[in-house]
């Protein structure tokens, strides 16, 4: 007589405790408990994750960001980013002048923000990648001999500047986003140089309107834009005083004036008298 392997099933039944009638009756083997478990396992997963991915309740989870927090964190990518943007601008600003202030040839009229804006990805990834240490270093080198030509320390200090103009400062200078002064004027403002000196660079650019770079003693520049009329050309020689050029246009009303000071820009504020 031959074997049959039967399966053992088991059964799971309620029963009314006084009647002993059957209310309720289930019945199963051991696969198909482990597949029931099994099942319930995957299920209570899924319903988790999607009430995690899926509704306000993640917001609850430690460390996981708010809407307010992400908002916080776009705003702080786009600072960041306006940041570089300025910091590219006036490192390249400032080579330019270095550039001149060493003997080189004059830059074009193209504007330094326009050409900022066009810089390969591999300048601007140059640029971001250098800390206070490497870009002094750089202002060091030899090609530019700039901060090596000491004239000695409070030179500045000790020096009369003329007021180019006089005014309320509507933009202070703040030595990362905005190296200058703002004054404000009514336009055709005669617009004065502050000390003695030669014209070495004159300008047009779309944003800052006419401009006009002035060399002076000691590693001594002075920049003047937002100027309506430019009164003195390239290799004229100024005084203190005298006037250089017609201040204001159609969108400014006011006189954008840079200070630099053997290759670093200065707080005209701190020197000259408004």
């Amino acid at each position: 007589m031959s074997r049959q392997n039967k399966v053992k099933r088991r059964r799971l039944s309620m029963t009314d405790d006084v009647t002993h009638k059957t209310l309720w009756s289930f019945g199963f083997s051991n696969a198909g408990l482990t597949t029931l478990l099994i099942t319930l396992v995957v299920v209570s997963l899924a319903a988790v994750f999607c009430l995690v991915a899926f509704t306000p309740i993640r917001t609850f989870i430690p460390g996981y960001p708010d809407p307010g927090t992400r908002r916080e964190y776009v705003n702080n990518a786009i600072k960041i980013d306006s940041l570089e943007t300025v910091v590219a601008r006036w490192e390249l600003y400032s080579e330019n002048l270095r550039a001149v202030m060493s003997g080189a040839r004059p830059s074009s009229p193209d504007s330094v923000v326009a050409r900022s804006g066009r810089l390969a990805e591999e300048k601007m990834a140059l640029l971001r990648s250098r800390d206070s240490l490497l870009r002094q270093n750089i202002t060091e080198e030899e090609q530019f001999e700039l901060s090596r030509r000491k004239t000695g320390p409070g030179v500045i200090e000790g020096m009369h500047f003329y007021t180019p103009l006089k005014g309320v400062i509507t933009k202070p200078f703040d030595m990362i986003v905005h190296p200058s002064v703002d004054i404000s004027a009514k336009a055709n403002s005669v617009v004065s140089s502050v000390l003695d000196g030669t014209v070495i660079a004159t300008y047009w650019d779309d944003y800052y309107g006419n401009v006009i770079v002035v060399q002076h003693e000691n590693n001594i520049i002075s920049v003047y834009k937002h100027n309506q009329k430019l009164l003195k050309k390239v290799g004229d020689r100024v005084s203190a005083g005298s006037a250089i050029a017609l201040v204001g246009s159609e969108t400014t009303d006011h006189l954008h004036l840079e200070l630099w000071y053997q290759g670093e820009a200065v707080d005209p504020a701190l020197y000259i008298k408004f």
